[in-house]
């Protein structure tokens, strides 16, 4: 592991120009670990010209800000890209155009895109791998790196409750709590901070939430309920997490139409059952217990539903 990440940082040492992107769909760990990697390499390089690219996500832009992509910086760049397995799922950018490219990951392997990759499916986050990376080669862990990158492990753990958080998660969190000595307990209040729309769209979610009688719960959520509720598809999307520990239901999704893409976002989480075989079926794919999909319509969705509710009866046995 110590050798991939001297190459990596070689490589990051060589190139002037430096592109970092991350999946569709952008949650607080592929906006941590991307914003996070660029604030590192600028602060170990102030003369490069370091983008972090894909399309903004409001919910999350106390994160950092991102930059506008440009034809430009395809010429002679290194493209970084994090927290995805998918070649098809990068957002915003055409991978075959950049001189070289580094992929960092901590999804189940799915395909080769990059000239080096750093890929641990028992990593917690990409986060925690761009914490490994910047510890263990020459670049710098600042306060604003830190920030960045410890609101990415704990948006993918779920402050640290899912199971694969391990020692090292907690051994590389209080090595960069150590370095920079960040308010950690600040950053909590943009992440959990909701608004009375977001509140309201819950209770709708919770009231209208399907629970099959095999444990599988799910919505679909179309475009005039994300209009009456003035709810976004990204906020909507990540509703999913605040479904977890209800009572006889085992695996759950929130199916939400996404109108600038024209096609559904499912979101799809786990307690038990296996969710990613299912999911990568459907052209989408994640972690055993956290997956994602993007679907035509919703006639998808219904066989899709009929599939994981599939998986919970054969868990329930």
């Amino acid at each position: 592991m110590d050798n991939i990440f001297k190459k990596i940082y070689k490589q990051i040492k060589k190139y002037d120009k430096i592109v970092i992107a991350r999946h569709i769909g952008a949650d607080p760990d592929a906006l941590g670990s991307t914003i996070g990697l660029k604030e590192s390499i600028l602060s170990t390089f102030p003369n490069k010209k370091v983008y972090v690219v894909g399309a903004p996500a409001s919910k999350h832009k106390y994160i950092g800000q991102l930059d506008k992509f440009e034809d430009s910086m395809y010429e002679n760049s290194l493209l970084i890209v994090l927290d995805t397995s998918i070649k098809k799922r990068i957002d915003g950018v055409d991978v075959d155009k950049f001189s070289y490219v580094i992929k960092i990951d901590h999804h189940p392997f799915d395909e080769v895109f990059a000239n080096i990759e750093l890929i641990d499916d028992t990593s917690s986050s990409a986060s925690q791998l761009v914490v490994e990376l910047i510890k263990n080669t020459k670049l710098n862990m600042t306060p604003k790196a830190a920030e960045a990158l410890f609101i990415g492990i704990v948006g993918d753990t779920n402050r640290f409750l899912h199971s694969y958080t391990t020692y090292k998660t907690f051994y590389l969190v209080s090595y960069m709590l150590k370095e920079t000595k960040i308010d950690f307990t600040k950053l909590y209040e943009n992440m959990y901070l909701r608004s009375l729309h977001d509140l309201h769209f819950k209770s709708y979610v919770i009231n209208n939430l399907t629970i099959t009688e095999n444990g599988f719960g799910y919505l679909k959520i179309t475009q005039d309920i994300l209009d009456e509720y003035s709810i976004d598809v990204s906020t909507a999307s990540n509703m999913v997490n605040d479904l977890n520990y209800i009572e006889g239901m085992y695996a759950w999704a929130l199916f939400t139409y996404d109108k600038v893409n024209e096609n559904i976002r499912g979101s799809i989480r786990s307690r038990g059952p296996i969710i990613n075989t299912v999911a990568s079926n459907y052209n989408g794919g994640g972690h055993m217990y956290a997956s994602g999909v993007r679907v035509d319509n919703f006639d998808i969705v219904d066989n899709l539903i009929k599939d994981l509710d599939e998986v919970c009866k054969n868990y329930k046995k």
